[in-house]
């Protein structure tokens, strides 16, 4: 009998290919800022989020991502008002989010210790109907205004002055983009856990780069690749009986190395491939 005839792997197999699409095509935009990490730092924050929600005896999500649209619109106004660097407020993520959870944590007791885990490395098999509507909602939402706002994001990340100058609200642009940011390392926790969910925010841009050249080919195909890289891990980790959140990140490693790889052998075949003129002025030597 297929795995996939189990109600809580279709389950978590539609959450990770939702997860797949939205997560890239927010990372496409921090990998053209250079902010690349903020993933990371702002998954952090959520784990105070989490720590509160098991603290108030709520849901964890919803704190989470209050939490995490808080820190991510503070840092973005220590960035901008303050002229903080980015590696500065990454830092300022990195050190307060871990160090507020580990506080709130101690303060709830075992259990919640206990149940930290599937947060920090994701449980998409405990992935419940009303969790599934979660993801779907957030991650067509983020998916949507990342591809209709596709042309201002870019010109912001690309030059903020310039794109300032041209009538763009810069400002604007940038809350919504820690906000939606914030949003899909909530969303996406469920799926890699917040330890790894840069990783797929991240890694297909980062592949896509290895062969692709244009902005909006690299954003559409960073997310096929999402796609890819989440179904295949989800349908790997439920026939290896392995963790589905750390075996979609090393698929898209793996899809990373090849890509890398293959664009390698490509340019060296190329420099070794002779060119007309230089195959003339080879013929003509042999000539003389």
């Amino acid at each position: 009998m297929s795995i996939f005839t189990l109600d809580f792997m279709i389950r978590a197999l539609i959450g990770a290919l939702i997860i797949g699409v939205a997560a890239p095509s927010v990372g496409v935009f921090l990998v053209q800022k250079r902010m690349s990490l903020i993933g990371d730092g702002i998954g952090h924050v959520a784990l105070t989020g989490v720590a509160v929600g098991f603290l108030l005896r709520t849901s964890p999500v919803v704190t989470a991502v209050i939490v995490t649209i808080i820190g991510a619109v503070l840092i973005e106004l220590i960035r901008e008002r303050a002229k903080a660097s980015g590696d500065i407020a990454l830092a300022l993520l990195f050190y307060g989010g871990i160090a507020g959870g580990v506080v709130m944590i101690g303060l709830t007791g075992d259990k919640s210790t206990m149940n930290l885990t599937s947060y920090l490395f994701g449980s998409l098999s405990t992935t419940t109907a009303e969790d599934l509507r979660t993801i779907a909602v957030l991650g067509l939402l983020v998916t949507v205004l990342m591809i209709v706002l596709r042309p201002w994001l870019f010109a912001v990340c690309q030059d903020e002055e310039y794109a300032r100058v041209s009538g763009v609200p810069v400002r604007t642009l940038n809350m919504l983009l820690a906000v939606t940011t914030a949003v899909t390392v909530t969303v996406a926790m469920q799926a890699v856990g917040l330890l790894l969910v840069s990783a797929l925010m991240v890694v297909p841009v980062a592949t896509m780069q290895q062969v692709a050249r244009g902005f909006t080919v690299t954003m559409f195909g960073a997310m096929l690749l999402g796609v890819l890289a989440a179904g295949s891990g989800v349908f790997v980790a439920g026939v290896a009986d392995v963790p589905p959140g750390a075996m979609i990140v090393l698929t898209a490693l793996a899809l990373f190395v090849l890509a890398a790889v293959g664009a390698g052998v490509v340019r060296l075949l190329r420099r070794r491939t002779p060119r007309p003129a230089d195959s003339l002025d080879a013929a003509l030597e042999r000539v003389r």
